[in-house]
């Protein structure tokens, strides 16, 4: 088990969107968050208290999270003098990066002399099955996105809250190393071998009751070039009776390539459910989750009506006004 409370390690993260995984943590589990940590130039600022790595030893931190998801999943050398004096002062540490902290000898060595811990969330602790696609028992919904980071988790998370909030049954189902860490388990799914993505996927969203809902999180994007693997997997493993279509409507390009504009929810809509219908011909589009966190209120609310009206969908910010709209449409289903 990865000790609470953490301290969160943003490092020289250029800006926020580097900061998800401890940003998933700071708004989901804020009872987990003593504090940030940040290097010189760090571009992400949590809004929490900058911590050294004394004081948050003395506030209760237990476990250095490495709160960043840098393009490749690397462990910069500039983190390394941090990472070794937090093992030292008797911290664990939890990485979901691809770059695994077991595999860097330094951090092995200090951990071994200071009985600490290391944990690698993007690590697959189980022998996933290839996908068979036989029909199982229970409901499923799955985001999808148009780009990577358009608020694909917080979506299935905030469906998940306000579904048991209404006595309704629903599990969210991490597939990423932010929910793992939120929830403690789940599919790391881009550190599993190919041939197994989708039969994870399987494993992850057994047979269930007739009126359970598992809430995938979903992954990457069809149309992002780097990422479209693991969202096919989800898409066909999941066998989905409902896809959320997620969008960032202030994106001027997908996520880390600049040459490549978003495609709209239309097309996303009419490429996603296509392929859904492969694993489950019944699956429906139920809804569309906007981020709108650099959108004014007022601006955010007409834009959800409108996109709501040129789709015939209910349209939301889950996260910033609630997902009852998402919610009585999966409960119609």
């Amino acid at each position: 088990m990865i000790q609470t409370p953490y301290l969160l390690f943003l490092g020289d993260a250029p800006d926020m969107l580097a900061a998800k995984v401890a940003i998933g943590i700071r708004d989901w589990r804020p009872e987990n968050a003593v504090g940030q940590f940040r290097m010189p130039g760090c571009g992400a600022d949590l809004g929490l208290t900058d911590m050294t790595l004394s004081a948050a030893r003395d506030a209760g931190a237990r476990t250095l999270v490495i709160g960043v998801a840098n393009r490749g999943g690397v462990i910069s050398p500039r983190w390394k003098e941090v990472l070794l004096q937090a093992l030292a002062m008797g911290y664990d540490l939890a990485s979901g990066l691809h770059n695994l902290l077991r595999n860097e000898a330094d951090l092995v060595a200090a951990a071994r002399e200071h009985g600490r811990t290391l944990h690698d969330v993007r690590i697959p602790s189980v022998q996933y099955p290839i996908a068979n696609g036989e029909k199982r028992r229970g409901k499923r919904c799955l985001a999808v996105g148009t780009d990577c980071a358009v608020g694909k988790m917080y979506t299935a998370m905030a469906m998940e809250r306000d579904m048991t909030a209404r006595g309704l049954k629903a599990t969210f189902r991490a597939t990423g190393q932010t929910g793992i860490l939120i929830t403690g388990e789940g599919v790391p799914l881009d550190a599993v071998i190919a041939d197994f993505m989708a039969g994870s996927i399987e494993y992850l969203t057994p047979d269930n009751e007739a009126d359970h809902w598992d809430m995938i999180e979903g992954q990457g994007s069809l149309f992002h070039v780097s990422y479209s693997g693991v969202t096919l997997a989800l898409i066909h493993g999941g066998q989905p009776d409902a896809l959320i279509l997620c969008h960032e409507p202030t994106r001027t390009h997908m996520r880390g390539l600049p040459g490549y504009a978003l495609p709209t929810l239309e097309q996303l809509r009419d490429t996603a459910l296509p392929l859904a219908r492969v694993a489950n011909p019944d699956c429906r589009v139920a809804g569309i989750s906007v981020n709108t966190q650099h959108m004014s209120e007022a601006d955010a609310r007409a834009y959800l009506d409108e996109v709501s009206q040129r789709m015939d969908l209910p349209a939301t910010d889950p996260y910033r006004f609630g997902s009852d709209v998402l919610v009585d449409a999966l409960a119609a289903i």
